[in-house]
């Protein structure tokens, strides 16, 4: 039996070493990547996103023919076989392959518009929301001009105006679609302007500047990341919509909108040429649907108490 003198002894040790056992510590993001993988629509939406994304990296490597390239003019309209899985259009090229390189375009508009949009629409809702006022009043007021004009609508003049072509689909979209996320930053912003740690900055003497880089627009990452996975898909349609009815990419270059247009030419005879770039469509913006959705579940704190 151990004596008194032993056991505490054996206490002080049980008490080092539980001391030396390092402790978890919990983050927002960890947390959030847990509650997103429980989410099994999410991880669908993951998953389709994921491939499609490989697909479009890989194109080259995974594409049996290029883009453009014309393999069998004698078997034009060929319905879906064996060797052409997804048949062959109107000008002899393999259909599959086309998809697959269309990808590239519409998952890159989506993220390059993207990035413009935040670019824009950040600063500007980040601004508005902190220095309210005059600043607030005409920046909100510009805002509204902008979101009283259907975004389909600006974006055909702007081609129209700039020439088709992707990189001013870039542009067109990214000036265009920035309206929804200034104010989703501004009103994010006006809420946690009057937090305490804030506040503390600001009586230090710290400057506007400093304290939307330091602590707003840290604080204001997670509606931002949800709003931008929800804007690639509406990109990528608004994409497909200008290269359906022909001021989009310029053949030969695929385009999932583009072959979408060439196909309904033909939807009473030959659906194939229709369908597929459909399929890719849908899956696309339904996947990012499905993920937007569980992001905004993860990243909520407050729906996972």
């Amino acid at each position: 039996m151990a004596t008194p003198r032993e056991q505490v002894s054996q206490a002080e040790l049980l008490a080092e070493a539980a001391e030396a056992v390092p402790i978890r510590q919990a983050s927002l993001w960890g947390d959030a990547w847990r509650r997103l993988i429980k989410n099994r629509l999410a991880v669908v939406g993951l998953i389709i996103v994921s491939i499609f994304t490989l697909t479009a990296i890989f194109a080259p490597v995974i594409a049996p023919y290029g883009e453009a390239e014309v393999v069998a003019p004698e078997l034009k309209f060929a319905p879906p076989s064996w060797y052409f899985p997804m048949g062959i259009d109107q000008n002899g090229r393999d259909v599959f392959s086309r998809i697959v390189y269309g990808a590239r375009v519409s998952l890159l508009v989506g993220v390059v518009a993207q990035l413009i949009v935040l670019a824009i629409g950040v600063p500007i809702g980040a601004i508005a929301g902190y220095f309210s006022g005059r600043v607030d009043n005409f920046l909100m007021r510009t805002v509204d001009v902008f979101y009283a004009i259907p975004q389909l609508l600006l974006v055909l003049l702007l081609v129209n105006m700039l020439g088709p072509g992707m990189k001013n689909i870039f542009i067109a979209i990214g000036i265009t679609g920035w309206v929804t996320e200034a104010r989703l930053v501004r009103g994010t912003i006006l809420a946690l302007r009057e937090q305490e740690y804030v506040k503390a900055s600001r009586v230090a003497g710290a400057g506007g500047t400093y304290i939307i880089l330091r602590h707003l627009l840290p604080n204001s990452m997670t509606p931002i990341i949800v709003a931008l996975t929800f804007g690639i898909p509406t990109a990528i349609f608004i994409e497909a919509s200008l290269s359906f009815v022909g001021v989009g990419i310029r053949p030969p270059q695929p385009s999932w909108g583009q072959m979408v247009g060439v196909g309904q030419q033909y939807i009473q005879s030959v659906q194939h040429l229709m369908l597929f770039p459909c399929l890719a469509i849908g899956l696309t913006m339904l996947a990012f649907t499905f993920l937007g959705d569980g992001l905004r579940d993860a990243l909520d704190v407050k729906m996972n108490d």
